[in-house]
């Protein structure tokens, strides 16, 4: 099978999930109605709850779940094959992925849009509420300092991207003051800053924009890191309709033209081969193994495929968009359908397009250390030899930025301005995941404050210690300090310092699988129970919710055995690793017993649970 008839045959199946399993959820099961209030309306406040046009929605929910994930996990993954990959990527993102992403976002706007941890307190147990908290300040702590690392070394190895991404802020708050001024039409200013943008990936690298980049790229990793979060925490505190949604919309323009970019170029590389390479163009052929059972020091693929592919297939940080910002802005029941279910399977097919860019596009030629150009196996091999070395994720990174840069060139694209386009592309998508990351921690710190302080008002010493944190600023500043700490660690068995500091921290990937996918199984925990509770359909819950229990707490617990085990133990990992296990095992207990106790039709824990 070609790849062209892998994109091709993928593309038709995730538009046949949508118009089929897709209408059927949001007909059957979820009964989207078109005259409910939702909660952007009701509770309008200008800063979080804004309702907004469904594409500028759709552009911030896809822009935040995907970020680097579709990226970065399966261009790790393909070691284990391209067709596990694929197969995963698919009927994850159709039947596990999108249902938990719909399912989540239909519960929230129908709960105030509240989180799914605040929901889980009402539909399964008070108590719930606040493990379910813990699990998600635990989560987004690992999410703010991977992310943050991550963007820190992509800009450092593609230092042409640094200014392209940062003039996409100016071009964001334009978009804002746009839409806030009363503009309807985004039609024009789509276009305008469309085409700034591609001209801004252009020329961001001449001239003085050159040196500029480079002093940037220079800096150390942790200053990167407390850059961006710095950043971050900027934007978490703005009106939502001022930087993340515009942001988020003029990415999402971007990731969809890219795609399209790329796309073509597969269309070309497969009918008259990639650029040319010493005056003969390669052939474009799948350069990876079917499935390689044990790629040099791997893991095993089971459970650990589903865990390092997690966006693109199912990840549970999605749920926490859908019920953190997406469900405040929602402007209308029906329109979930698209932006929950919708969105998933777009970044379902980006996902496909990843595995393709290294499985494929790699192969029509790399720049070796020496300066020659490597082809087909052996392109595949000096990037894939073996799973995690001293180049760690940016490495794994970069063979799909040459991949899909490789697609771009056979549409006469230059070759730095292809490779410019596809940095541009992963540390934009990554910012947008930082800067929702940073917002939705706001919320969680926020509601873990309410729930510990005493609601009576009676004064407490603890009352008084988590005061501080019930507000937008002390919230967020808690937020980004400790992602920061988790962020700096040295490299393991070193001291910590400034220059080392943050370079340990890419160890994190495989928790942040781990722990992203058992939040996964969690939510669709919580939206089982508020189906239950109404009488409504939940068996075709029931297989990915016992899924995405098991493989995570599994690929977690070998993780804990190697880190405990460790010339060095990482005791942060090791510390976060046992409490997220012992919360899931607590909310697990908690769960079971009121399941069974549920009469027909459910019942419900509270008179207004549907009260938007």
């Amino acid at each position: 099978m070609g790849p062209l008839v892998i994109a091709l045959v993928s593309g038709l199946l995730l538009i046949l999930a949508y118009v089929t399993y897709g209408r059927w959820l949001g007909r059957r099961v979820f009964e989207l109605d078109p005259g409910a209030v939702c909660p952007s309306k009701k509770l309008n406040d200008g800063v979080d709850f804004v309702p907004t046009p469904t594409p500028v929605v759709f552009g911030h929910h896809f822009t935040s779940i995907a970020g680097t994930g579709p990226i970065v996990g399966p261009a790790i993954a393909v070691m284990w094959g391209w067709l596990p990959a694929l197969i995963w990527i698919l009927v994850g993102s159709i039947f596990i992925g999108a249902v938990h992403d719909f399912g989540s976002l239909v519960v929230s706007i129908r709960n105030r849009g509240q989180s799914v941890g605040e929901v889980a307190g009402r539909v399964i147990a008070p108590r719930v509420r606040l493990l379910f908290l813990l699990v998600l300040f635990m989560a987004l702590t690992i999410v703010l300092a991977i992310f943050g690392l991550v963007i820190a070394a992509v800009f450092k190895t593609y230092p042409a991207a640094i200014a392209p991404c940062l003039l996409q802020i100016p071009m964001a708050i334009l978009i804002g003051v746009w839409l806030r001024r009363g503009g309807r039409n985004l039609l024009f200013p789509s276009i305008l800053v469309l085409a700034l943008m591609y001209v801004s990936v252009i020329f961001g690298d001449t001239g003085m924009l050159m040196g500029f980049n480079a002093q940037l790229a220079s800096q150390s990793m942790m200053w990167w890191v407390i850059a961006l979060l710095a950043y971050s925490a900027v934007a978490s505190v703005l009106p939502v309709g001022l930087l993340l949604q515009p942001r988020d919309y003029i990415n999402s323009l971007q990731l969809i033209s890219a795609m399209i970019l790329v796309v073509l170029g597969l269309i070309v590389a497969s009918a008259i081969g990639g650029a040319p390479v010493a005056g003969e163009r390669p052939a474009l052929e799948l350069i990876a193994p079917v499935v390689d059972w044990s790629p040099a020091n791997a893991p095993p693929m089971l459970p650990f495929l589903f865990i390092v592919i997690a966006c693109g297939a199912i990840s549970g940080f999605h749920c926490l968009v859908s019920s953190g910002t997406t469900s405040k802005q929602l402007n209308a029941e029906p329109a979930a359908r698209c932006v929950g279910y919708g969105a998933m399977l777009t970044e379902g097919f980006l996902a496909t397009i990843v595995t393709l860019a290294c499985v494929a596009g790699l192969g029509l030629g790399i720049a070796s250390e020496t300066g020659t150009t490597l082809l087909g196996a052996d392109a595949w091999n000096a990037r894939y030899g073996q799973w995690m070395g001293d180049k760690s994720l940016a490495y794994k990174v970069g063979a799909f930025v040459d991949g899909a840069a490789n697609f771009l060139k056979t549409l006469g694209i230059p070759s730095g301005i292809a490779v410019a386009l596809m940095g541009v592309l992963v540390a934009s998508f990554a910012a947008t995941t930082l800067d929702t990351a940073c917002r939705l921690q706001r919320y969680v710190v926020q509601e873990l404050a309410n729930t510990i302080a005493r609601p009576n008002g009676s004064p407490s010493a603890v009352a008084s210690i988590v005061q501080p944190f019930r507000g937008r600023l002390g919230a967020t500043i808690l937020a980004i300090t400790v992602a920061t700490l988790m962020a700096a660690m040295p490299l393991p068995g070193q001291a910590w310092g400034w220059d080392n500091a943050g370079k340990g921290g890419l160890i994190l990937w495989p928790m942040f699988g781990a722990t992203n996918q058992l939040l996964g199984g969690l939510a669709f925990m919580v939206i089982a129970f508020y189906l239950k509770r109404r009488d409504k359909p939940v068996w075709f819950l029931i297989a990915p919710l016992i899924f995405m229990l098991i493989l995570p707490a599994w690929a977690m617990i070998q993780q804990l055995g190697g880190w405990w085990n460790a010339e060095s133990p990482n005791w942060i990992l090791i510390i976060v690793a046992i409490s997220t296990l012992l919360l899931e095992a607590w909310m697990i207990a908690e769960a079971a017993s009121v399941w069974w106790s549920l009469p027909r039709g459910g019942g419900l824990t509270t008179p207004q649970l549907d009260s938007a």
